[in-house]
């Protein structure tokens, strides 16, 4: 308002008084309140104060022993009202605080109460997600079974064959005599087993005439082979084990036939006998040739083509080695690929030289002037052209300066001594084997000593002479460890050869190698091998490869697995189903009759070769994108139910190109405890797991009061025979899945690491994926190989203390591989990760998978490792060596890349989630 208005107003403001005097009578009260706080507060203190003062002046004793207390004060007459007051509303606040604190500590409960109340929500929302996701998989493989046309398979039921035998037409020449008129299949069901009977060869005369060391190598492969059996009557093929005969001794064609004939279960005509005929020089011993061997297959050195059933008798290889495992130390390497002589032959051609006056005479009546052209002059100028230009080191002999071991007519002797020959195919690049000029010899015994010597020692053979038929040719693809030239190219041999590149060279010669390694080097390998020929034309799957038993040690379980705190937060995403998905063995022995069927090339061309059946590899083929949505979706778990996402639904399903799956953790230790039970129980809670194989190194039990923690899936803890490190990849039958978790017991890993690890090995199942890498470094002044710990740029090897790889390369670590790598690992206590890394590189010609950037993964505070020792690494520098001697060359591969999540480092929109937060 402004003044003129008051004025005019006379001064009144609102109620009708002045407001000079309104403001007025607001200054009086405000006062009369200031002065009474002012007394009730001050003038105790000032009364006191000069109550005490006055006293203390007229009192010595006050000044002696100090001032009134509050008390006394209060019985001064003139402040008793004051004290009073002071006192009730002392008690009133106090009273208000007990009350405060009352509602409080209610307040505190209350909130407990919520928090409790919402954890035991989510608990149920939780538990009823779960409940939806058993529901969702029992509907889906319900589904999935009702489907499904056909049905799962295992091991199949061993069927054997009757006793009678069923009568198979004759044919109307033995030389049209082929499996499906010759072979009684009746006996060998599918699922027989594949039973075989061997004669003993000392209970019939023509046994006393074989070559003692033949005789005494077969019958030790005979006692070792899993086919054998002492049941006649089930038996699906019967064995005649012959060799070498002594010539001035051995029976006549007619005596030997008579024998054969009264073989036991000889059956009039030989049906499903298998007669085999090893030797074990280049000397051709064809005594079969004017033998009739009715229905009975052969398998020998040495064939004519009258006497050559395709397709029924079988071509090996001589007998040189009666061995149980090759000497590897003997064995040149593989590399430098290209030798001191491009090409070496040695040999001498003797027409006058016959091995029978019987097969002269036959042979002469077969030919009857049907003379083959003859290229063995050519060859002769040529290749001593080709040594005259000098335009390469070459090695050719055609007179042997010692005495040359007889042959057959038109086929070339081989000179000197075994070593001799050997000595110098070390030092040769190509080995060139001449076959013999006669057209009807389909293979003889010394062009296939020739063919295992130069396969045994790294020279690749160069066959002239087209027609030649290779030991096991039906099976092995020999264009792949051998050069086949016509005769009349002998004029671009130097040309071609010297066109050939190191690569290709070098594939050749370990084609060569592992050829020689698995059908040649060993009596128990020939004659595996033959059985295998048979066995794989009759379409019968090989025999299930040993599991390892384990014996099972018992415990107690049932502490609460606790919470590391040093897990990484996964905030609002899961890593996978937890606890929801109940344990899930993967499927075996689905692909029983395919892999002998449809896979007979691969099987035989590629290791571990056609022996063994195995419950699962990881090379079973892929079916295309569409197929499991389109009529063959048993098992797949696809993101989204195939539309797709980020970290949402990537947590709900595997996803892949693969059915669903789980995986094993198998963890060895030696009596640690307390770092075991850390390791189990951070396992606790990890999604897809199926189950732990603890492997328990120790002689030592573990302690009876020991309580192991339940982490909600088997723990099985296995007891060994010895303290091995090969323990830890040995394929226990208590292993059900296909993919193998191999985690040390110190090793500390996350759970996101973890699943991160398993999906990626699910993409690239045939190799090692985990996460310390290692490199294979070259010591230069030692012209040797290194192992290095070291961080690097690249990198060779994945440890496996904590890596997953396939169970099939647990069967090959423990089965297959060379006895000698896994006694070095026994020598060393050391190098069995190194070891994996070698076969497997050596299977896939393949590097590792890293995932992460981890290159540790030991937890804090654990005891100090055998691997801090210094002795720790020269061990592991002889082990490389040693192993590169073994394989003949360097198996492993590098590699520059490692494998980071998706989605890890991309900016995503705020209603989405990465599929993995910290990798």
């Amino acid at each position: 308002m402004s003044g003129y208005t008051m004025l005019r107003n006379g001064g009144l403001g609102n109620g009708g008084q002045p407001w000079m005097l309104r403001w007025s009578s607001r200054i009086r009260l405000s006062w009369l309140s200031f002065t009474l706080f002012i007394i009730l507060v001050f003038f105790p203190l000032i009364a006191h104060y000069y109550l005490t003062t006055i006293d203390d002046a007229n009192d010595p004793d006050r000044r002696i022993f100090g001032p009134r207390t509050g008390n006394e004060l209060c019985e001064v007459k003139h402040v008793q009202d004051l004290c009073r007051i002071r006192e009730s509303v002392s008690e009133e606040l106090l009273q208000l605080e007990a009350k405060r604190q009352e509602l409080n500590s209610e307040i505190a409960k209350l909130n407990l109460k919520i928090e409790a109340c919402k954890k035991s929500i989510e608990n149920a929302k939780q538990d009823l997600l779960q409940l939806k996701n058993v529901i969702s998989q029992t509907e889906h493989s319900y589904k999935e079974l009702m489907a499904q046309n056909q049905p799962k398979l295992s091991l199949p039921i061993r069927l054997l064959p009757e006793k009678d035998d069923i009568n198979i037409p004759l044919p109307k020449s033995k030389r049209n005599c082929g499996l499906h008129n010759c072979f009684d299949y009746s006996r060998c069901p599918l699922t027989s087993g594949f039973p075989v009977f061997v004669y003993n060869s000392d209970q019939y005369p023509f046994g006393n005439f074989i070559d003692p060391l033949i005789k005494q190598a077969l019958e030790a492969s005979v006692r070792n082979n899993v086919y054998v059996t002492e049941n006649a009557n089930n038996a699906c093929i019967y064995v005649v084990l012959m060799g070498e005969m002594q010539e001035p001794v051995m029976p006549k064609p007619t005596e030997l036939e008579e024998q054969l004939h009264s073989l036991p279960y000889w059956r009039t005509d030989g049906h499903n006998h298998l007669i085999i005929n090893l030797s074990r020089k280049s000397e051709t011993q064809n005594y079969l040739y004017n033998v009739s061997t009715g229905r009975a297959m052969i398998a020998q050195s040495t064939f004519y083509d009258l006497q050559y059933r395709p397709g029924f008798d079988i071509v090996v290889s001589p007998l040189v080695h009666a061995m149980s495992e090759p000497n590897f130390l003997e064995i040149p390497p593989q590399v430098p690929v290209k030798r001191k002589y491009l090409f070496s032959f040695q040999g001498e051609k003797i027409e006058s030289l016959r091995s029978s006056l019987q097969e002269a005479r036959s042979f002469e009546e077969e030919m009857e002037g049907n003379a083959p052209a003859d290229y063995d002059d050519r060859i002769i100028t040529t290749l001593k052209a080709v040594q005259d230009s000098k335009l390469d080191f070459v090695m050719v002999e055609f007179t042997c300066k010692n005495q040359a071991k007889p042959s057959l007519p038109t086929e070339w002797a081989l000179c000197g001594e075994r070593d001799d020959r050997l000595e110098l195919l070390k030092q040769s690049t190509f080995a060139l084997i001449i076959t013999p000029g006669d057209s009807q010899l389909v293979i003889s015994a010394g062009s296939a000593m020739r063919l295992f010597e130069a396969l045994e020692v790294g020279a690749i053979p160069v066959i002239l002479g087209e027609q030649v038929q290779l030991p096991y040719h039906d099976t092995i693809r020999w264009n792949e460890a051998v050069l086949i030239l016509p005769k009349p190219r002998i004029t671009e041999v130097h040309f071609l050869l010297r066109s050939i590149s190191d690569n290709d060279l070098l594939s050749l010669r370990r084609q060569g190698r592992f050829l020689w390694e698995t059908y040649f080097s060993t009596s128990d390998t020939v004659f595996n091998t033959i059985l295998a020929t048979v066995r794989t034309r009759i379409q019968i799957p090989a025999a299930p490869i040993k599991e390892e038993p384990a014996v099972e040690i018992p415990h107690r379980s049932g502490k609460a697995a606790g919470t590391d705190p040093n897990m990484a937060d996964n905030g609002d995403l899961d890593l996978g189903p937890v606890e929801t998905e109940p344990p899930y063995a993967s499927p075996k022995y689905l692909r029983n009759f395919t892999l002998t069927a449809a896979d007979i090339y691969r099987n035989w061309n590629t290791a571990p070769g056609p022996f063994h059946l195995f419950p699962h590899t990881p090379f079973d083929p892929l079916l295309p994108s569409e197929a499991k949505f389109l009529g063959s979706g048993t098992g797949f778990r696809p993101i989204g139910g195939g539309a797709g996402g980020s970290g949402k639904e990537f947590q709900a399903a595997l996803g892949g190109n693969v059915p669903r799956e789980q995986f094993t953790v198998v963890m060895l230790t030696y009596e640690r405890e307390e770092v075991l039970m850390n390791s189990l129980e951070r396992l606790n809670g990890l999604p897809y797991l199926n189950k732990v194989v603890v492997v328990w190194n120790s002689p030592k039990l573990p302690s009876e009061d020991l309580l192991w923690p339940d982490i909600g899936v088997p723990i099985v803890i296995v007891r060994t025979e010895k303290n091995s490190l090969n323990n830890r990849f040995l394929p226990w039958d208590q292993i059900e899945t296909e993919a193998v978790l191999s985690i040390d017991d110190d090793a500390h890993l996350r759970h996101d690491e973890i699943m991160f690890g398993f999906r990626v090995w699910r993409e690239a199942r045939d190799r090692i994926v985990g996460f310390p890498g290692r490199y294979h470094a070259w010591d230069i002044p030692h012209r040797s190989w290194l192992y290095n710990s070291n961080y690097s740029c690249e990198l060779s090897m994945v440890l496996t203390g904590a890596a997953f790889f396939h169970k099939y390369y647990a069967y090959l670590y423990s089965y297959v591989m060379p006895q000698a790598i896994r006694d070095m690992v026994d020598e060393y206590i050391n190098c069995e990760d190194i070891a994996m890394n070698f076969l497997v590189s050596h299977i896939t010609r393949k590097p590792p998978i890293k995932v992460t950037s981890r290159w540790t993964f030991r937890c804090p505070g654990c005891p100090q490792a055998l691997s801090h020792d210094d002795s720790h690494f020269h061990e592991r520098h002889k082990c490389i060596n040693f192993f590169v001697k073994v394989y003949g060359y360097m198996p492993l591969l590098y590699t520059q890349f490692r494998v980071d999540s998706v989605l890890f480092k991309t900016r995503l929109p705020h209603d989405k989630t990465k599929c993995f937060k910290f990798i």
